[in-house]
């Protein structure tokens, strides 16, 4: 009896489970980020003639793993300008959880990025494969206070990493760079390498012998046990960032089967002792074929846990998913705009992010966290950042990307799982929590207020998304 008692209230308790018949709903327009409207509220499925977009609960795609930003030197420079209060309330902002931005899951380079202040390794001694005079001094400025700033707030950040260049000792043409910046280059942005020493995508420019691989293979050894040193756990590493672009700051050159030789017979094993992942990139090519260079090989292939793409890699991500359907996709930098910081380059990084999620990426990174105005790296190229200093008035503004990511960022919760979304309206994407709730983010991309009729099982919410505007909307269960 006991047992059919328990039975019924089982079955009760699982027809019950029903989401709420109202809605909370936050809008973003250009002039208004982050206006909180009256609480939705549902029309029964049969009082409505048709629907714009049907929510399938059972249509579950991949699960998200978190959003975030990558912890650069001029990021920190450029909050060390503020004073520390509101720094605080940055830092907060972005990552105390269910608060601002939540951000979960971050990026950091392993030594000299584009945004580093200049050219720096952990150890530009020449020939010192055994790493004597391997150091993280530089970071202790910069990076490690960084770091440590966010996990007073979120002490659960999860962080991978990746080189932009080795030891400049290690490349063939012995300089972090593989572009000439030509003669016509400010001097300020020139990065004095020659012009008959660059390198070209389809080259290795890291010198391909085993006593460099190895050397390399424990400079990523060395990197990782001195931020534990530091209480800073990094949890999967990528061998190297967009390998196929010779760039004017620090950059390196590979082929996509010297990074599967690489990984699978030095880096992967090693990492492996470290208990820290093994991610395929950052892929910023639309050919497949590199990736299945690399998920083929009989060695590379055991250690590879997911692959990350970004820039022109977006046209690679939708084929390897279709392929290796359960494997992990990041996306693993937000195209980083021209500095302006308008409201164009905020419609456009929807649109990148939409593409990516869609295309089955459990994470999505943007790029800079926070500049200067005017956004101008150490070489030269002026970019967009969530957050925008002016250095001389000690004053700060959050750039309508910002809140673009924040629209699916401070919802959409790790172990969210993507749900599937028919219809005629197709700006928009869903999300099941763990806790229950379902995430409805949505655009509007035309110069007309747009209602929207959005079905949710026997419920139809009807949102009238304003001309130019961004929204989300939380139904709990």
């Amino acid at each position: 009896m006991k047992t059919w008692i328990s039975l019924f209230v089982g079955l009760a308790v699982l027809s019950s489970c029903k989401f709420q018949r109202s809605a909370d709903w936050v809008t973003s327009t250009e002039l208004a980020p982050w206006e909180v409207q009256p609480d939705l509220r549902a029309l029964p499925l049969d009082s409505v003639a048709s629907v714009d977009a049907v929510i399938d609960l059972d249509g579950k795609q991949q699960k998200m793993e978190g959003f975030g930003a990558c912890f650069n030197e001029l990021g920190w420079i450029s909050l060390s300008r503020l004073d520390p209060s509101q720094r605080e309330d940055i830092m907060e902002e972005l990552f105390f959880p269910d608060y601002g931005a939540n951000f979960t899951l971050c990026r950091m380079p392993i030594g000299a990025n584009d945004f580093s202040r200049d050219w720096y390794s952990y150890n530009e001694t020449d020939s010192d494969f055994v790493m004597n005079n391997f150091t993280i001094a530089n970071d202790l400025q910069t990076l490690i206070p960084f770091i440590k700033n966010a996990q007073k707030y979120n002490s659960q950040l999860a962080l991978w990493a990746s080189p932009w260049c080795p030891p400049s000792w290690m490349k063939y043409n012995k300089h972090y760079a593989c572009a000439f910046t030509g003669a016509e280059v400010d001097t300020l942005y020139r990065n004095g390498l020659p012009a008959d020493k660059v390198g070209y995508q389809g080259l290795d420019m890291f010198v391909q012998d085993s006593a460099y691989l190895e050397a390399y293979a424990l400079y990523f050894t060395k990197f990782i046990e001195a931020y534990r040193s530091h209480g800073i756990e990094i949890s999967a590493v990528m061998p190297q960032n967009e390998f196929n672009s010779a760039q004017i700051f620090p950059s390196c050159c590979w082929t996509a089967t010297s990074l599967a030789h690489f990984v699978g017979n030095y880096l992967g094993p090693a990492m492996k002792d470290l208990d820290v992942d093994v991610l395929f990139g950052t892929m910023e090519r639309a050919d497949e074929s590199m990736v299945d260079t690399v998920l083929t090989d009989p060695l590379a292939g055991e250690y590879i846990k997911g692959v990350g793409f970004q820039w022109a890699g977006k046209g690679a991500i939708k084929g390897i998913h279709e392929r290796y359907p359960d494997l992990t996709l990041y996306q693993t930098e937000q195209e980083c705009g021209d500095g302006k910081n308008d409201w164009k380059g905020a419609v456009y990084s929807w649109q990148l992010m939409k593409h990516y999620l869609d295309n089955g990426a459990s994470a999505y990174m943007y790029w800079n966290i926070s500049l200067e105005k005017g956004g101008i790296s150490r070489w030269g190229w002026a970019q967009n950042s969530l957050v925008v200093v002016d250095p001389l008035s000690k004053t700060y503004t959050y750039t309508p990307e910002y809140y673009v990511l924040k629209h699916v960022s401070h919802y959409v919760q790790p172990d969210a799982r993507k749900l599937t979304v028919s219809g005629s309206y197709g700006n928009i994407m869903a999300f099941r929590n763990p806790d229950r709730s379902l995430v409805i983010v949505a655009a509007n991309e035309e110069d007309t207020d747009k209602t929207v009729s959005i079905q949710v099982q026997d419920m139809v919410f009807m949102p009238t998304l304003k001309a130019h505007s961004f929204s989300t909307i939380q139904i709990k269960q």
